[in-house]
């Protein structure tokens, strides 16, 4: 009998059973208080009147009316900028010794405060998740055995004053010590700043690790365990891990990869999404009767959503002015909503890029349901990367194919408007042109804004199906490999001609 783990166990039950759960609506109002409360006297609560709005009856309405909202742009340049410069309580009290580089998939880098609070709500969210752990059905033995985390290098970089990183790498290098007899590939291969050297150490080191759980992008988490199932030379990476029993990805979604990815494996994993951004610890998957995510509503982010329809966006893809946020208590069930935060972290309105909907109102769940900026809809065809993952996947099934990445652009050729995809194939053969068709119709049939487009602007797709390899080269090129790097899966036209550019030169 596993001791040590029967007693974990009963621990993460108990505190489970010992949480209280407020509602959703007055979680959220009770932490919209608490950031107004802690950020009333910095430059920005003076600016937009954080005490006037604290007074009224109705804070949230009052906050909406006061304060705009923000984008990364609109929000650095006119005020975390000043933060980089060195000026304390821009944002939030005091100033950040951390900032989060986002790889950025639809931009340029980007750097975000992280505060001592958004480390500490990270963790505290860490924490919910692992007591959440307690609804599943694993063996006590479990919970002794190790978790390997893949990220980005805790090798953090100083820049002028700051310490500056992706998330999961400042994440990981602020791990409290009772927790790094469990925590792989430890502190040592974590820093390694190389990502095919990180991956090489970790393949020489797996024999000795009893990993129990693994967390990380799903791209970057597949290539790992075919560097150690080649490196050991077996078949799977059960053979290496025989007690790898929970995979919690994060990020992107993992259906497009759950054929690719299970090949490494003898069987299937428990699956546990979570939804770590730059900006925070959005949410988890905390139970295993559904494939949602609970927002985390009493931990330092307050929640607005903003209906995801062209009117409220503009060319760019940011919230207009004028669109109505609705709080928790306003939303409905089934319909996507942009998502905006404030946080911990000196983050006010901002418009993370996300879009969910909600599967459960009542217990604040929600599903992932796309990025504001991965839209196709030059010619109105109104096409989601949530759809766009569902042809994904019906192609796979449909081809006997594992796609785990592709990217698509509405190009411009002889006056007419055409979406141009590329699939990266890891396995299978199949005919472009069939591929074509079915996609076609695929999306003709779940999209009717699609399909109306097919019959007017858009007259044609087009499908070229390369090797899964040349999106790991493109990322290389990019030096966007490993960590939290995701491949966009929308493209301009500036981008997608530097892409094509790399893929007919190789």
């Amino acid at each position: 009998m596993p001791v040590i783990g029967e007693l974990i166990k009963k621990a993460i039950e108990l505190g489970g059973k010992l949480s209280s759960e407020d509602s959703p609506e007055k979680a959220q109002a009770k932490v919209l208080n608490q950031l107004l409360e802690s950020a009333k006297d910095t430059s920005f609560g003076k600016y937009y009147g954080f005490k006037k709005i604290l007074e009224e009856k109705n804070p949230s309405h009052a906050f909406q009316e006061k304060v705009p909202y923000h984008d990364y742009d609109k929000i650095y340049n006119e005020w975390w900028k000043k933060i980089r410069e060195g000026h304390k309580d821009i944002t939030w009290p005091g100033i950040n010794q951390y900032f989060a580089v986002s790889s950025g998939t639809t931009s340029n880098s980007k750097y975000i405060p992280v505060t001592d609070e958004m480390i500490d709500s990270i963790r505290n969210t860490g924490i919910q998740q692992v007591v959440s752990l307690s609804k599943y059905d694993l063996p006590p033995d479990f919970f002794e055995r190790q978790i390997m985390m893949l990220g980005s290098s805790t090798a953090l970089k100083k820049n002028n004053g700051f310490l500056e990183g992706e998330i999961s790498g400042i994440s990981a290098s602020q791990i409290p010590f009772w927790f790094q007899r469990f925590y792989k590939p430890g502190p040592e291969i974590s820093a390694i700043e190389d990502w095919d050297q990180r991956i090489e150490e970790i393949a020489k080191n797996a024999k000795d690790w009893d990993i129990g759980s693994i967390s990380g992008i799903p791209s970057w988490i597949e290539l790992m365990m075919k560097r150690v199932i080649a490196y050991h030379g077996v078949s799977s990476i059960h053979e290496i891990w025989p007690n790898l029993a929970v995979y919690t990805p994060g990020g992107v979604a993992f259906e497009p990869h759950r054929k690719s990815f299970e090949k490494n494996l003898a069987h299937p994993l428990v699956y546990i999404d979570t939804y770590l951004a730059s900006e925070g610890f959005l949410a988890f998957q905390n139970r295993p009767d559904t494939e949602a995510m609970a927002l985390v509503l009493d931990n330092g982010i307050y929640f607005e959503f903003v209906p995801f329809e062209s009117g409220n966006m503009d060319e760019n893809g940011a919230v207009k002015p004028e669109a109505k946020a609705l709080t928790i208590g306003e939303v409905e069930e089934n319909k996507d909503y942009i998502l905006l935060i404030s946080t911990v972290s000196g983050a006010w309105r901002y418009m993370i890029g996300d879009t969910i909907a909600f599967t459960d109102k009542e217990k604040g769940e929600i599903k992932i349901t796309g990025r504001t900026k991965f839209f196709l809809n030059v010619v109105g065809s109104q096409l989601g990367v949530h759809q766009m993952d569902k042809a994904m996947e019906a192609i796979q099934e449909k081809f006997n194919l594992t796609i785990p990445e592709y990217t698509v652009a509405a190009i411009e050729e002889n006056d007419e408007y055409l979406h141009r995809w590329y699939l990266g194939k890891d396995s299978g053969t199949a005919d472009e042109g069939t591929v074509r068709d079915f996609l076609d119709a695929f999306l003709r049939d779940n999209n009717k804004n699609y399909n109306v487009a097919r019959n007017k602007a858009l007259k044609s797709i087009d499908v070229k199906i390369v090797p899964l390899s040349t999106f790991i080269a493109y990322n290389e090129k990019q030096k966007k490999k490993g960590g939290q790097v995701k491949f966009p899966r929308v493209m301009k036209a500036k981008p997608f001609k530097e892409w094509e550019t790399f893929v007919q030169s190789i």
